[in-house]
């Protein structure tokens, strides 16, 4: 990345996350919204967070330096991203969801008296669950396939529902995150507790970098092609 543009306060959180490999982990770090929200500057954002914009681009560098592998996914194929989109984000949603939703139950179940149980957890996940489960089902049925013949120019109706179902999601995170003090269990959490909050901070992080994906790269190619 020693060719890459230096990062200014101008450039857009999305476009950031795009092309910049720590730009994600530090946004996620600071709970910034990349993903439904991303078009607005690092200043802007930084402004109304209180974060020091300068400490948070150094943040990014530090974080791009750990990482060797980062795919600029603008630079390749739309084909291409809605095969790695299935394969690295649809597959593994579709079997860590319902791992979290059994243990969220396990937890209410046996801690529901206790003051700090995220009483209301598991209704949310399950709402979640069926909603993306529904959502990624008429992507792959309906949407990839009309990028991946070339007809993305025409498909301005599908992507506007799939932006609107990414909104949503995005408000569901939110009250997971409220419900569950930032994914932070208490002192006296049991492990399932503890593997619960750690898991769903984990699927946050996934599912912000899915949207990024498809709302900044695969949606805006689509129309181009």
């Amino acid at each position: 990345m020693q060719n890459a543009p230096a990062i200014t306060p101008n450039d857009t959180l999305a476009d950031l996350a795009a092309r910049r490999a720590g730009a994600s982990r530090a946004f996620a770090r600071h709970h910034l919204d990349f993903c439904c929200h991303g078009q607005v500057s690092l200043a802007e954002t930084c402004a109304k967070k209180g974060i020091d914009v300068d400490a948070l681009i150094r943040e990014i560098e530090q974080e791009e330096r750990k990482d060797e592998t980062f795919e600029r996914w603008d630079q390749r194929s739309l084909p291409e991203l809605t095969q790695h989109l299935v394969a690295r984000f649809h597959e593994p949603h579709r079997e860590e969801l319902p791992r979290l939703l059994l243990m969220a139950r396990r937890v209410e179940k046996g801690h529901g008296d206790k003051p700090l149980c995220p009483r209301g957890l598991a209704d949310l996940l399950e709402n979640l669950t069926a909603d993306l489960l529904q959502h990624m089902e008429k992507e792959e049925q309906i949407l990839f396939p009309m990028v991946e013949r070339g007809d993305g120019a025409s498909a301005g109706p599908p992507i506007e529902v799939m932006q609107h179902e990414h909104e949503d999601a995005g408000a569901e995170l939110a009250k997971i995150r409220q419900l569950t003090n930032d994914h932070t269990p208490p002192a006296d959490a049991c492990g399932t507790w503890r593997a619960l909050y750690l898991g769903l901070a984990e699927f946050e992080r996934e599912l912000m970098q899915h949207v990024h994906l498809e709302n900044y790269v695969l949606f805006p190619g689509a129309l181009k092609s």
